[in-house]
């Protein structure tokens, strides 16, 4: 079907724009005929809200038309766009209806504001395009209607995000950013002031309730919370309106986001004033943060240091003062010029409705004389989106009919064509680069307002930052904080809970928003190193948290070393017992020939001397940082030493037995076990715990290993068995050569000597199991270093256990008591040879 006009279709046009003689808003009758309209080639059409509440006429909706008209004239004017192609316009009044806006839509669709019912569907479009409308309800409504004829409908003032659904609304589009970024930015903008427990109130219509919807998804992402989402409407009954005043004097946050329009928020701020609520933090939208009534309306500085985002600046030259030059209205002899002119001077073209307050118009008043909306020209970007759309309808006829220095037909496109091209003009202005993305929307730029009092005690409107979407995420969002001013001359605070400081994690109070939360100190090991931290994280395994628990430090290293007074005693010890073991020795060596170092088997007592030597400073292998060697060397030394010890130990026993069956009538014992089977038995027993040592070097050897499963929050620096059969094994071996000495011993103490050796055996192999019968209790009980005192304690009560209880009673002989160093003294009745 292709939209062609017809003569007809003119000559009707025009005979219903003669014969208009009335304004008044009939929403649920026939639609009202075009209030403004002109021939052309090809005409647009344009919806606009003249009237509120069906009677008070809306002079911003007059400014929006003037803004179609000059943007259409300026076109017509220009040699380089649609050369030879003239514009012309019908711009129909809504009523700010919904009913009224889907009828004037189809009038200009069809063509034919009273078109028979038969021919709904059978003409062409009588329009190429529609500007408007201003409300995003009535815009869905509108859009959802003309979309099946593809007839674009762009829209200067419509940002609900719904809009941008291209199955439902396939045919529009807008020169006004989506309520999409205006969300996202204002959420951004929040977060960014560290508002994290707000409060909202929202127009109930598609405009706030898809806008706050799409606010409450990303301040959720940004870790926002709303106390409260308020609907609110200028039809609301008193007793609802005081329902939401109750709600917002009883909550705790101190910004409101207000995503409503200028008239809601006009009651709003009476009845504020009149419930005393003064003091919060506004936050606003483009709807209402840049208008100049609403700052005048507001004498009780309730919106003092509002914030919000506007449309930016534009400026389009000639615009202004072709607004405020309204003589097209005048000579247009339109009915809708009279009641315009008597609102906008407060006059009256009746005689009969003279009243002194009403004067007769003249039709010669002069707009500089007054001071209204009308001539409020605060709204600029917003007559600049209406100029904006009507030049991407010229540009893309322009594309679309092959115009270069003349347009070689002025034919109207096929309306399914023209809407595919209109959605891929792309042309730049003097200030601005349009196009149209995927869902038919511009790009989103605001300015950032802030609400100032000036001297007189009026509001400015001060630009404090920006705000651009096509710049990466982390760039879109620039603000001159200092020149902020604020409600209460500082940045308000609003959260739920204070701020988990570094060292705490953040606990939601059960039933209650995330904001709302208790702050919790890490747990011993786990830190947290950022301001409200969700989770403490945890410490590696050789670290751990300091007290604050805001820093991972290295743990404490703990061994047994040299340094400390544990390490210091038990060294001491250590040199003592073997300084003591060689001092003996020198004493033996020098009394070898007296008869106590003869009876006692010198060659077997210089050797346990020798080993006792040994076992002493083996010792001083388990002090120290452990070490591959240190570990090693510390088992296998305490292992062989010990069984070279115990082994002359139970040579001398052996000794003591064979001594005195020799003495027996008949007996020859002792030549079965003389020197050489005393070295070599010795020798035996030594050798084969060298062997289990050296297995147990060659299949899993001791290792240094850091034990941080003992204490979490110190490191034990301990050396690792290796082989557990190994350690075992090597104890068990020492074990059972001692429990054998010890039996040995124990049969021989009673033997008729004056001196018996086995007596003192005996006791010290005593003291030598016990000591190692409570050292395996002990080493697994102990923690830390202390497990390795404590098998230095073993260690060393066992070789002094040994030292003095086998030596000390011969030195005292041979030291103190030289009269008893006799062989009388020490055979008695039997001579030991």
């Amino acid at each position: 079907m292709e939209p062609v006009f017809t003569l007809l279709h003119v000559l009707m046009a025009v005979m219903n724009f003669s014969r208009a003689n009335g304004t008044a808003c009939t929403p649920r009758g026939e639609p009202a005929y075009p209030q403004l309209s002109k021939d052309g080639d090809i005409i647009l059409g344009g919806i606009f809200p003249f009237h509120i509440w069906e009677r008070d006429l809306d002079f911003r909706a007059f400014q929006f038309s003037q803004s179609l008209i000059f943007a259409i004239e300026e076109i017509n004017n220009s040699s380089s766009l649609l050369p030879g192609v003239s514009l012309g316009y019908k711009i129909y009044d809504t009523c700010s209806s919904t009913a009224m806006g889907v009828q004037v839509a189809m009038a200009l669709v069809n063509g034919n504001e009273k078109s028979v019912a038969d021919e709904v569907c059978t003409k062409p479009a009588q329009v190429q395009a529609i500007i408007g409308e201003t409300y995003s309800s009535v815009s869905m409504a509108v859009a959802m209607s003309i979309g099946p004829f593809s007839i674009p409908l762009i829209s200067h003032y419509s940002t609900c995000e719904c809009l941008s659904d291209k199955r439902k609304y396939p045919s529009f589009l807008r020169t006004i950013p989506s309520d999409y970024h205006q969300s996202r930015a204002l959420a951004e903008m929040v977060r960014h002031f560290g508002w994290t427990w707000v409060g909202a109130i929202r127009r109930d219509d598609d405009y706030g309730n898809s806008g706050m919807a799409a606010f409450t998804e990303v301040a959720e992402q940004l870790g926002i919370c709303l106390e409260y989402s308020l609907p609110f409407f200028r039809t609301y009954s008193h007793g609802k309106v005081l329902r939401i005043i109750e709600q917002i004097k009883s909550s705790t946050s101190r910004v409101i986001v207000g995503f409503v329009d200028t008239w809601d928020l006009e009651i709003l701020l009476d009845v504020f004033y009149e419930h005393n609520i003064t003091g919060y933090q506004w936050v606003g939208t483009e709807a209402w943060i840049f208008d100049p009534v609403l700052a005048t309306m507001d004498k009780h500085n309730i919106l003092q240091g509002a914030i919000g985002l506007a449309i930016p600046k534009t400026e389009v030259t000639g615009l202004k003062d072709f607004i405020l030059d309204i003589k097209p209205l005048k000579y247009s002899g339109s009915a809708i010029f009279i009641k315009f002119w008597e609102a906008l001077f407060q006059c009256s073209y009746a005689v009969k409705n003279y009243s002194e307050d009403s004067p007769i118009c003249t039709g010669e008043e002069k707009l500089s004389e007054i001071e209204n909306t009308f001539t409020d020209m605060s709204l600029m970007p917003i007559f600049g989106n209406v100029y904006k759309g009507v030049y991407a309808i010229a540009h893309a006829l322009h594309d679309l009919l092959g115009c270069e220095e003349t347009c070689p037909t002025k034919k109207q496109p096929d309306p399914l064509t023209f809407l595919e091209q209109l959605k891929m003009v792309h042309f730049k202005t003097k200030d601005d680069e349009i196009y149209f993305d995927e869902n038919g929307d511009p790009a989103a730029r605001y300015e950032i307002i802030n609400w100032q009092s000036s001297k007189e005690q009026q509001h400015e409107f001060a630009t404090v930052g920006l705000y651009d979407s096509t710049f990466p995420i982390n760039s879109r969002l620039s603000l001159n904080m200092s020149a902020v001013v604020w409600v209460q001359n500082t940045v308000p605070i609003s959260i739920c809970s204070e701020n988990c400081l570094p060292g705490t994690r953040k606990a939601v109070q059960k039933g209650k928003p995330v904001c709302c939360f208790d702050c919790i100190s890490c747990a011993d090991g786990e830190i947290s190193n950022i301001t409200d931290a969700v989770e403490c994280e945890q410490c590696y395994e050789d670290s751990w948290s300091n007290p604050q628990r805001d820093e991972c430090i290295k743990k404490e290293t703990e061994y047994l070393s040299y340094e400390e007074t544990m390490g210091i005693l038990l060294t001491a010890f250590s040199i003592i017992g073997a300084f003591l073991s060689l001092v003996i020795l020198i004493i033996f060596f020098r009394y070898k020939n007296t008869p106590i170092v003869k009876a006692n088997n010198s060659e077997l007592s210089f050797l346990l001397l020798f080993s006792l030597t040994l076992c002493f400073l083996c010792s001083l292998t388990f002090i120290g940082q452990p070490s591959e060697w240190s570990c090693m060397l510390r088992h296998t030394a305490f292992g062989i030493t010990f069984v070279l010890c115990i082994s002359c130990v139970l040579g001398k026993t052996i000794v003591v037995l064979m001594a005195f069956r020799a003495t027996l009538p008949g007996s020859n014992v002792m030549k079965w076990f003389g020197p050489p089977q005393q070295r070599l038995s010795v020798l035996a027993f030594t050798f084969i715990q060298v062997l289990i040592c050296v297995l147990w070097l060659i299949i899993s050897p001791p290792f240094p290993f850091k034990n941080l499963k003992r204490y979490k929050e110190k490191i034990i620096l301990e050396c690792h068995l290796g082989s557990s059969i190994g350690f075992w094994a090597v104890l068990g071996y020492i074990g059972i050569l001692a429990l054998l000495c010890f039996l040995l011993a124990f049969l021989a103490r009673k033997l008729p000597d004056n001196f018996n050796e086995a007596k003192f055996i005996t006791f010290s192999m005593l003291i030598f199991c016990a000591v190692w019968i409570t050292f395996i209790p002990a080493y697994f009980s102990s923690p830390g270093k202390f497990t390795v005192a404590v098998e230095i304690f073993a260690i060393l009560a066992s070789s002094f256990g040994l030292l003095f209880c086998i030596f000390l009673p011969k030195c005292y002989i041979i030291i103190l008591k030289p009269e008893k160093n006799t062989k009388k003294q020490i055979m008695g009745k039997i001579l030991i040879k």
